[in-house]
């Protein structure tokens, strides 16, 4: 007999309908969460849109890799004082056994590409069951709405960690969307002597500054502050994001990369960075060590994703969302689902 919940299912890109869901008990090393929130971003509309690279998706699949909730039930070799506990979890499914995985950096595991949401079913259904090593428990009283905004979190954690920016340093953040906005709060909690944001609208102005940013200014704007930034980081993936990021740094400064622009885009200059001694650095997903800083930022409020969240749909508003997303507009900013 039907249980009547529902999951998020793509058959195939824009092939997107509500089916069954009955959960999977936890296996040994494993543990079920009750899904709380689901965060819909980029790389979600990718695969409705079916322009994810090849090796990056499997359908059919449930999408969701942002997500919070909490332990319903642990598999054999698990803790049970999980169970109850209010966690998020990584997305990235590495083998523990290689070399790149010994040395701490999971998300270059040489097993191969595997992703929840992606290659493995994922959160936007009631119930989502993963190994436990992947959880990241929350303090008791932790808003889950703001929560499942942990996953893009945890990937700026990784970018501010490799920007290593020091108090009293100039950093910016080109690209004013959730990535971005939270890249902010976390190197603004490094005391830098300024933090710029540069955006494509004013209409993100004031979120930037809630966000840390000691100035805004749009991407289109003459300025006399090119080459003067310690650290960069791009969290735009737009066609010009890297060559503009590299423009406002200083000779020797430090670059971060971390969106994936569509092929074609404008790429960096080898001669400006060789000239100018530029250091480039890149993040793609995130390493438990990142994941654990967005947490602990998170637990002692020096991360508040909250006043991102814009738009909150139930499960079947999946498509909506994706429009949202999509959308350009800049009064959205991160869409939740409700499973």
């Amino acid at each position: 007999m039907g249980t009547g919940a529902r999951a998020a299912v793509l058959d195939r890109p824009g092939a997107f309908r509500l089916a069954e869901h009955t959960p999977r008990p936890p296996g040994p090393g494993e543990a079920q969460v009750g899904i709380a929130a689901v965060g819909v971003c980029g790389s979600d509309r990718e695969v409705y849109r079916g322009s994810r690279p090849a090796g990056y998706v499997r359908y059919p699949v449930t999408p969701g890799h942002e997500w919070s909730g909490t332990v319903v039930a642990v598999g054999e070799g698990v803790p049970s004082a999980l169970v109850g506990r209010k966690a998020v979890g990584e997305g990235f499914r590495n083998c523990q056994v290689c070399e790149r995985c010994h040395a701490g950096e999971t998300t270059l595991c040489e097993a191969g590409y595997e992703e929840t949401g992606f290659t493995l079913p994922g959160a936007m259904a009631p119930t989502l069951t993963l190994p436990a090593r992947l959880l990241h428990p929350l303090p008791d009283d932790a808003d889950l709405t703001a929560a499942a905004l942990l996953e893009p979190a945890a990937c700026a954690a990784a970018a501010a960690l490799r920007a290593a920016v020091r108090p009293g340093q100039r950093a910016a953040v080109v690209g004013t969307g959730t990535l971005g906005m939270l890249a902010a709060q976390l190197l603004a909690a490094c005391s830098p002597a300024e933090l710029l944001m540069v955006g494509l609208s004013r209409e993100r102005a004031a979120l930037a500054r809630t966000s840390g940013a000691t100035r805004f200014r749009t991407a289109d704007e003459p300025t006399g502050d090119v080459g003067g930034y310690d650290v960069v980081v791009e969290a735009a993936g737009a066609p010009t994001a890297a060559r503009t990021s590299a423009a406002l740094l200083r000779r020797g400064g430090r670059l971060v990369l971390t969106g994936i622009p569509a092929p074609g885009a404008h790429g960096l200059d080898p001669t400006d960075l060789v000239v100018r001694q530029l250091e480039v650095r890149t993040v793609f997903g995130a390493t438990p060590a990142a994941w654990a800083h967005a947490v602990r930022a998170f637990a002692c409020g020096l991360l508040t994703p909250l006043p991102l969240v814009t738009h909150e749909l139930p499960l079947d508003g999946f498509e909506q969302a994706i429009a949202l997303v999509g959308s350009g507009d800049p009064g959205v900013g991160k869409v939740l689902l409700r499973p």
